[in-house]
C-alpha cells in the first residue's frame, strides 16, 4: 500500500534550505513513483517548484512559519490533509505539530549564536527544542550536527539519522561538459553585466556572525598586499555574495579599517545561473566559517571546478575531506596564508580543483532521497 507523505516546502526560496528542499523533492520524484506526496507551499512560490511526476500534488497555505499563529493554524491545516507522516525539512516545527513527523536539522546556530534575549527569541528556542524532541525521526545533515542534536538537545541517538545533503547537479554537470560557444558568450555577458574584468576570490552564503566575514576581509587585505607587484593578482578583488549585509555593520567596518573599500564588492541574492558563473570564474572560493551544520557552498564550488579554502572547524573538515585547503578561521594570518598558497602554487591549485571535482561527486541527491525514503517507510511501519 502506498503512503501519503506531506512535505512543508514553504522555505523553498531560502538561500541554503531552499536548495535542500528543491533538490530533495525533485530527487524523490525520480526515485519514488509509488508513494503519494503533497507539497505545502506559499502561493507566491509556486514558480519555484521543479517539474514533478503525477504522484505529487500541491496545497497552498498563506502563513509563514515564523508567525506566532502558525503554531496552531498550520497543524489545523494539515489535519485537512490526512497523511501517513509529515516532513518538516527545516527545524521550524509548530508547537502543536501533527504526528508522526520527521524534521531535518541543518545546524544549531540559532541556539549557539543567538544573543538577543527577547521573548520572541525565547519562544523560538523553546519551539526549536520541542520540535526535535517530539520528532519521530530527526535527519541530521552531518555527523557534527548529529552530535550536537544528541549532546545539546538530549535526543536519543536511535532517533537521529545521518543523511548528507549534496550540491545541485547543475554545478557538476556544467563543470564536466565542454563549454559550448553559446555558454561562453553567456558567461562573458554575465561577467560584463556585473563589470567583473579582474581576478577575484569568492564568498557565497549567509552574512551572520558565525560566518566570520570580518576576518575574511582582513585576511584578504593581508594577502592582497603581498600581490602588489604580481602580474596576475595585483588587481585581485573579493566578491561577497550574501543576504542581509546591512544588518551586520561589523563587515563594513572591517572593509574600511582594512582599507580595501575599492577591492571588496558586496552583492545580494543573485540568480542560479549567475552564481554558477561566479563559482567557475573565481580564482578560489574562500569560506572561513566558524560553524556550519553541513557547509554546502564549498561543495558547490568544488563541483564547479574551483579550488576551495575553508575552515578546519565544525562540520567542514568532515564535508570537504582532503579536497580543500583547511585554515584556522580564528587566525587572520592563517586564512591569508591559505589564500596565498592556493593562488601562488599552481600545482597545488590544480590538485585541489581535481580532488574537489572527484570529492563533490560522492554527494548526490539520488542517494539522499533514497535514504530519506527509507526513513519515511520506517516511520510508517
Amino acid at each position: 500500500m502506498s503512503l501519503l507523505i506531506v512535505i512543508d516546502v514553504r522555505r523553498i526560496n531560502d538561500f541554503g534550505v531552499g536548495t535542500y528542499i528543491r533538490n530533495l523533492v525533485q530527487a524523490l520524484g525520480t526515485v519514488d513513483p509509488h508513494n503519494r506526496y503533497t507539497l505545502v507551499i506559499s502561493p507566491g512560490d509556486l514558480r519555484e517548484l521543479p517539474p514533478l511526476p503525477g504522484n505529487f500534488t500541491i496545497a497552498t497555505y498563506g502563513r509563514r512559519d515564523d508567525e506566532l499563529a502558525d503554531n496552531m493554524a498550520f497543524p489545523a491545516f494539515l489535519r485537512e490533509l490526512p497523511a501517513n507522516l509529515y516532513h518538516i525539512p527545516v527545524n521550524r516545527v509548530p508547537l502543536m505539530m501533527c504526528k508522526p513527523y520527521v524534521v531535518t536539522i541543518h545546524d544549531m546556530s540559532s541556539l549557539l549564536f543567538e544573543k538577543n534575549r527577547s521573548w520572541k527569541n525565547s519562544l523560538r528556542q523553546y519551539r526549536f527544542r520541542r520540535g526535535l524532541l517530539r520528532a519521530d525521526q530527526v535527519i541530521a545533515v552531518s555527523a557534527a550536527t548529529r552530535r550536537d542534536v544528541e549532546n545539546l538537545m538530549g535526543v536519543p541517538p536511535e532517533r537521529i539519522r545521518l543523511v548528507y545533503s549534496a550540491p545541485s547537479p547543475e554545478f557538476s554537470r556544467h563543470a564536466r561538459a565542454p563549454i559550448q560557444e553559446t555558454e561562453e558568450v553567456e558567461r562573458e555577458r554575465i561577467l560584463e553585466r556585473y563589470q567583473i574584468h579582474y581576478p577575484f576570490l569568492l564568498y557565497a552564503g549567509a552574512i551572520r556572525p558565525q560566518k566570520n566575514i570580518p576576518r575574511l576581509v582582513e585576511a584578504f587585505a593581508i594577502a592582497r598586499a603581498a600581490f602588489t607587484d604580481h602580474p596576475q593578482y595585483r588587481d585581485l578583488r573579493l566578491i561577497i555574495v550574501g543576504d542581509e549585509i546591512s544588518r551586520y555593520p561589523s563587515v563594513r567596518q572591517a572593509v574600511m579599517q582594512s582599507r580595501v573599500e575599492d577591492s571588496v564588492r558586496f552583492l545580494g541574492f543573485v540568480p542560479f545561473d549567475t552564481m554558477r558563473v561566479f563559482y567557475s570564474a573565481a580564482e578560489a572560493f574562500v569560506f572561513p566559517s566558524l560553524y556550519e551544520g553541513f557547509g554546502l557552498p564549498p561543495l558547490e564550488a568544488m563541483a564547479s571546478g574551483t579550488a576551495v579554502i575553508t575552515s578546519s572547524m565544525s562540520s567542514l573538515p568532515e564535508v570537504v575531506g582532503d579536497a580543500a585547503m583547511l585554515v584556522n578561521p580564528e587566525n587572520v594570518f592563517d586564512i591569508a596564508r591559505g589564500i596565498k598558497e592556493v593562488l601562488l602554487n599552481t600545482s597545488l591549485r590544480e590538485q585541489l580543483i581535481d580532488a574537489g571535482r572527484i570529492h563533490s561527486a560522492k554527494y548526490n541527491w539520488k542517494t539522499t532521497a533514497q535514504q530519506v525514503l527509507e526513513i519515511y517507510r520506517e516511520i510508517a511501519r
